[in-house]
């Protein structure tokens, strides 16, 4: 406890600051990317509306287990604003995906960038699992395009089309998903240099590539839903990751405990703005999922909402 304590106390007060806003303004980045996820299923969302559903998101992570519990409670929030209900939630489990891909990219380009200091071994272990992961998501994209919509009941089958439409109406627009992941890319990137800088300060001195490794492994791994938001799960795999760097445990902890403060300061401050959003939001802007979209809505609106046809397969 003394070490842990000498750790935090090397962290100065304006610094902590200065990282808790440089760590909102990442978040911001975030909500116009999944702002610009939803809206192309058709949402329609509003940047006020987006700000509320987003950030009430990142409150509720707070209270939800793993870090995608917050992902819930955004996808219900927006589901009153949205035009397709059906669309929001795709686009947010896309948007989600987006993240897992951009955590992979970081840490594939912190493995090349230390090819000597893992095995040959360890780095086979590595892309094989990437790949794994990736075909896996592929198989399960292609089993719900080519699923056969006929077989199930009438309300499963235009629950699916739905899906289809708004999943269609994204490819359609493939560069602005590119565009998304680049965005997921950089902010992910973001929130891994403001943790190597606050572990310099903190006096844990570790190569900005086995940040690039261990971070985004320990990210995935706050996944399992075992605690509120991850706590704890992630600091306990961080230690583990960067032991191979030369890291103290100790060190690594205090680290992982700067970072858990600043990230409950954001969810709770992301809770103020989500509370003040839906008040100036008036309450004719919610869109009830049964109202037709109306004349002049976009194309990937509209076919978000196309009914059924008999002849659908």
């Amino acid at each position: 406890m003394a070490q842990l304590w000498a750790a935090l106390r090397q962290l100065p007060p304006a610094a902590w600051l200065a990282v808790l806003c440089a760590y909102l303004l990442g978040h911001m980045v975030g909500m116009l990317k999944w702002r610009l996820m939803v809206n192309l299923a058709g949402t329609g969302l509003s940047y006020r509306q987006s700000a509320r559903c987003y950030f009430g998101g990142l409150f509720g992570t707070l209270f939800l287990p793993s870090i995608v519990g917050g992902d819930v409670v955004r996808v219900g929030l927006a589901m009153r604003y949205s035009r397709s209900r059906t669309g929001t939630a795709l686009a947010s489990l896309l948007d989600r995906v987006l993240d897992l891909i951009a955590l992979a990219c970081l840490a594939g380009i912190g493995v090349a960038l230390l090819p000597d200091s893992l095995s040959a071994t360890s780095q086979r272990l590595f892309w094989s699992v990437a790949v794994a992961v990736m075909l896996a998501l592929a198989a399960v994209i292609v089993s719900l395009w080519l699923l056969p919509v006929r077989r199930f009941p009438r309300k499963i089958q235009r629950i699916m089309a739905q899906t289809r439409q708004s999943w269609r109406a994204m490819v359609a627009q493939h560069r602005y998903v590119a565009f998304a992941l680049l965005l997921g890319i950089a902010v992910q990137g973001w929130f891994v240099f403001l943790t190597a800088r606050v572990a310099d300060m903190c006096g844990l001195h570790v190569p900005m590539h086995g940040w690039l490794v261990a971070w985004p492994l320990a990210k995935l791994s706050a996944l399992v839903p075992l605690t509120q938001g991850g706590i704890g799960v992630r600091e306990v795999a961080l230690a583990a990751l960067l032991a191979p760097f030369g890291a103290k445990p100790v060190l690594t902890v205090a680290v992982g405990l700067v970072w858990e403060a600043i990230i409950a300061v954001t969810s709770l401050f992301g809770g103020l703005v989500s509370f003040v959003a839906g008040r100036l939001i008036p309450s004719d802007q919610s869109i009830d999922d049964s109202r037709a979209a109306s004349p002049g809505t976009s194309p990937a609106i509209s076919a978000a909402r196309v009914p059924l046809p008999d002849s659908q397969e």
